[in-house]
């Protein structure tokens, strides 16, 4: 067997391969209800061989959004619109199907990534960011209000009736964003979070509100529906003059979620802090990965410029994840797992009418098939 391409169980869910798509922002839909892009660029990757999708980054309120076009599951019309894009999904691949579940807090009210990304000010059609503390993200921006404690369970009850609406959409895994600098890793970090209340100080308070989050949701979900966690394994900072998540931090907070039941930890990182000073490489994040797993034993998910089939299957082989994510790979080649299956003598899902469309060179990549014609 090639271990990229071997089965593997993600709590009750069984992956066919080792292969993930990672949840990629479109910034595509209209009042958070998925729109006719979702349909053809989902059904592109489902269509790709990978064994589990992840749906984008999605909202669990109109304030949780990063740009007004990001995709949200807070309303009757989001789950009608996201259920008719996974009824597609379901009726032309049998990809098992993730969603990542969002809230961006002091990152929110932004604008599309290619006109520019910046914060919109309340009176052009952007809205009052909410987040820990009152410190924006960049110095020229507006601070977020800060939230007071009080707030923090109808907080959590928009992440809760979020994961209900997966569930009963049918998605088979729900993640919860808690990385990349928004809200839940906002209340991680000493960078965003400065509070002087049990939220804040220590890393016991700043873990317990993304902990009552978890907790929710896990107890929201039927127990066959794996909950996972993506975080930021560290914010690039040293922790030493800027104190900071680091990966000392992420290998506690993953004990303690493991003791919580969480099925995965998604292993990304940054994003907190313009200050950043990421070192990138192929494979960059797959330590802090590596690190996690060794230290707690949890399944985990490794990203981050793997874009290389045989790297890929190296990290599997060597045991430093147990799945591989991909996200610029897929969308620049949305058949990568076909042609790393070619590449590395495997066999990988494949539609029946695209059977055709494999060169001899790839040998039998959809497994013992034969097509006649008359």
């Amino acid at each position: 067997m090639v271990p990229l391409f071997e089965p593997y169980q993600l709590g009750a869910v069984t992956l066919s391969n080792r292969i993930v798509v990672s949840p990629m922002c479109q910034y595509s839909a209209e009042e958070g209800s998925a729109t006719a892009w979702h349909h053809a660029h989902l059904a592109s990757l489902a269509l790709g061989g990978a064994a589990l999708l992840f749906v984008e980054a999605t909202a669990v309120s109109p304030e949780g959004r990063i740009t007004p076009h990001c995709l949200g599951l807070w309303s009757d019309a989001n789950e009608v619109a996201l259920g008719e894009v996974l009824a597609t999904l379901r009726a032309v691949s049998p990809i098992r199907i993730g969603i990542q579940l969002s809230h961006a807090g002091r990152k929110g009210s932004s604008e599309v990534p290619w006109r520019g990304g910046q914060l919109i000010p309340i009176g052009a059609g952007g809205w009052q960011t909410e987040a820990p503390s009152a410190l924006a993200h960049l110095d020229n921006e507006a601070p977020p209000r800060a939230l007071v404690e009080a707030e923090l369970p109808e907080l959590t009850a928009h992440f809760v009736r979020a994961a209900r609406r997966a569930v009963r959409l049918g998605f088979d895994a729900i993640e919860l964003h808690a990385a990349h600098g928004y809200l839940l890793h906002q209340f991680l970090s000493p960078i965003a979070n400065q509070r002087t209340d049990r939220y804040g100080g220590s890393l016991e308070n700043r873990m317990r509100f993304p902990l009552e989050v978890f907790d929710a949701v896990r107890a929201a979900v039927p127990e066959e529906i794996p909950v996972g966690v993506r975080i930021s394994a560290t914010d690039w900072l040293d922790a030493s003059t800027d104190p900071s998540w680091t990966l000392e931090q992420s290998v506690h907070f993953a004990e303690v979620l493991k003791a919580h039941g969480t099925a995965w930890i998604d292993v990304s990182s940054g994003g907190i802090s313009p200050r950043q000073k990421i070192v990138l490489g192929p494979g960059y994040q797959v330590p802090f990965a590596a690190r996690i797993k060794e230290m707690t034993g949890l399944p985990t998910i490794a990203v981050g410029l793997i874009t290389e089939a045989k790297e890929a299957n190296a990290i599997v082989a060597r045991g430093e994840a147990d799945c591989v994510a991909l996200a610029r790979a897929m969308l620049y080649d949305p058949r990568w797992a076909w042609h790393a299956a070619a590449e590395l003598g495997a066999t990988v899902p494949g539609p029946e009418q695209y059977w055709r469309a494999l060169p001899k060179s790839a040998g039998r990549v959809f497994g013992d098939i034969h097509i006649g014609m008359r």
